[in-house]
């Protein structure tokens, strides 16, 4: 179950990444972090026993809204 869970993390976060090309900064930090949390969330969550979903799910919207306030800075910073 555990491979399964991080193989579609993985391939969403693929997926996602690629489609940065028409995005702005603000963006594509927040999607690039939105995929990075909720794969990070999830192997934590895995990992110590708890939910892969709710780790996947609350890393998402950490590492969302995280990338895009880096991404919003860097894009202010031009």
């Amino acid at each position: 179950m555990f491979k399964k869970n991080m193989m579609i993390l993985s391939l969403i976060s693929l997926l996602a990444i690629s489609a940065c090309t028409e995005m702005n900064q603000t963006q594509q930090g927040a999607l690039s972090g939105a995929a990075g949390g909720a794969a990070a969330g999830a192997g934590i969550a895995a990992v110590s026993g708890g939910s892969v979903g709710v780790g996947a799910a609350v890393g998402g919207a950490l590492g969302g809204l995280a990338g895009g306030i880096h991404g919003n800075n860097q894009q202010h910073r031009r």
